[in-house]
């Protein structure tokens, strides 16, 4: 809370900065909504477990800019579902990259929904499972 209270004050009244909580009213169904119209995501953590602002963003076929984190390599594969980055300025030009080139976020958006899918979803352990079971009834 105190790096929010922090980020507010140095922002001050910036019209172009908007700091979106549960606390203004932003729940589930507006983070969706906002999530579905971004061309670009962002997860520049320093530490990342299994972030899921990157599968979700990657599931909506939004390109994600993400630190270079376990985590988040988990999922990006750079340069095919967004990029992996080390440094705030490389964050800012990939960044930048993807929004003047909407044909690479599109190719990526899709490369990352389907990785997602593939490899993300319960749907996929659920198949695994009855592909165990159906080997096991065939052998037993």
């Amino acid at each position: 809370w105190l790096w929010f209270e922090r980020s507010a004050r140095h922002a001050g009244d910036d019209p172009d900065i908007h700091f979106l909580t549960d606390l203004r009213g932003v729940g589930a169904l507006e983070v969706n909504v906002l999530q579905r119209q971004t061309d670009v995501s962002i997860a520049k953590s320093l530490r990342e477990g299994f972030g899921l602002i990157v599968s979700e963003s990657l599931w909506k076929s939004v390109p994600v800019v993400g630190g270079d984190v376990t985590g988040i390599r988990i999922q990006i594969k750079d340069g095919r579902h967004g990029y992996l980055v080390s440094s705030v300025r490389e964050c800012a030009d990939r960044t930048i990259q993807l929004l003047r080139d909407p044909a690479k976020r599109k190719t990526m958006g899709k490369a990352g929904r389907e990785r997602v899918r593939k490899n993300f979803l319960i749907t996929r352990y659920l198949r695994e499972y009855l592909r165990i079971f159906s080997d096991l009834k065939a052998a037993g």
